[in-house]
């Protein structure tokens, strides 16, 4: 006989497990589900499109220029844990070139399309907003080295949406000319990830700069889609270590007993909501339907309710939360640990925001 609800609660509760008879059930997961099914492009086939994929991080916006047709010349990373990663994903052939601040410019071959989503810190909400004064920021004028020496047909940038109005826009400005003195018609639009196939409030600014000899007219953003992604596809990871046990469920039940949560939430209520994602990385809990916060880096304390259980997101999770598919999310998984992964997928840009835009870019040039 099947548990009833307020069996399945108590034995939570209890510590005890969900299923019947004390058992424990093993779901596999299913290999055909996930990201795919959910965000589809069409892809006209592109004939010797080239990318050099700089401040690559674990390689998402390579993976959208793959999914393109486009083939990779080469890249630049310089975190030895995110380069494993890239290459777990993409093989050791292709060269990484290092700091590209560092980068001869006369010993890269040509590309067509440059990629890159340049150190954020500087300019994100959460952190100092020092803008161009921070060393990290200095990338931004090696790309533009890079832009200005090797001339490609055009580039994709990505940054936080924090970018637009540090300084009072003064440093969007900056950069924008200083792209444009490259010899570039560019064009910059903030979008959020969640309209693009992926349910996770992620606003970033994109930038895509157009040779001036190739320029045609103004080059658009894609639309948003019609169709919302439903996150349950993405929640998949049924391994019990990330069910919220013990201490750390003990833990959670105190923290909604403090002073800013205190008396809003049930704890019966909130389990009982299936796949309802709950933000505890402040001191007030924030809930969300259908949705999770943006991932970021070291951000640790995005829950999600599944079968009456309490669950933290998996690495695997976050990487198909941003657009990875299911086979390398397991890969990673099963290679490299908790703690780096979900700091490398908080750290990465959207597959899917960088594919699409990535797909009318290319329309664009042809």
């Amino acid at each position: 006989m099947f548990q009833d609800k307020a069996t399945k609660l108590k034995n939570y509760q209890d510590g005890l497990p969900l299923t019947d008879n004390n058992t424990v059930t093993k779901v596999k997961l299913p290999l055909k589900q996930v990201a795919q099914k959910v965000f589809r492009v069409e892809v006209k086939k592109q004939i010797n499109t080239t990318f050099f994929d700089c401040c690559s991080g674990i390689g998402s916006a390579h993976l959208a220029f793959k999914n393109l047709n486009c083939k990779c010349v080469g890249y630049s990373e310089i975190d030895k844990k995110a380069e494993e990663t890239y290459k777990l994903f993409f093989g050791n052939s292709i060269k990484n070139y290092g700091d590209l601040i560092n980068i001869d410019t006369n010993k890269l071959v040509n590309f067509d399309v440059l990629l890159a989503g340049f150190p954020c810190q500087s300019f994100s909400i959460v952190g100092k907003r020092k803008g161009l004064e921070d060393d990290r920021s200095q990338v931004i004028y090696g790309l533009a080295n890079i832009i200005q020496n090797k001339k490609p047909k055009a580039f994709l940038l990505e940054n936080v949406k924090g970018l637009v109005s540090i300084q009072n826009g003064i440093v969007l400005e900056k950069i924008v000319l200083l792209l444009k003195n490259c010899g570039y018609k560019v064009f910059y639009k903030v979008l959020n990830s969640i309209d693009y196939g992926i349910p996770q409030a992620r606003e970033r600014i994109y930038f895509i700069g157009i040779r001036n000899d190739l320029y045609k007219k103004e080059f658009k953003f894609p639309t948003f889609l019609n169709k919302k992604p439903c996150l349950k596809d993405f929640l998949i990871d049924n391994n019990e270590k990330f069910i919220l046990t013990g201490s750390l469920y003990q833990t959670f039940l105190k923290y909604l007993e403090n002073k800013y949560n205190k008396g809003k939430y049930n704890i019966n209520d909130l389990i009982a909501q299936n796949y309802l994602v709950m933000d505890t990385r402040q001191s007030d809990l924030r809930l969300y339907d259908n949705k999770i916060p943006t991932l970021r880096t070291g951000r640790q304390g995005i829950l999600y309710i599944k079968n009456f259980q309490i669950r933290k997101i998996s690495a695997l999770e976050a990487l198909l939360l941003q657009g990875f598919d299911l086979v390398m999310a397991q890969n990673a998984q099963n290679n490299f640990t908790q703690t780096r992964l979900l700091s490398q997928a908080g750290n990465a840009m959207t597959v899917n925001v960088m594919q699409v835009i990535g797909k009318h870019l290319l329309d664009y040039l042809s």
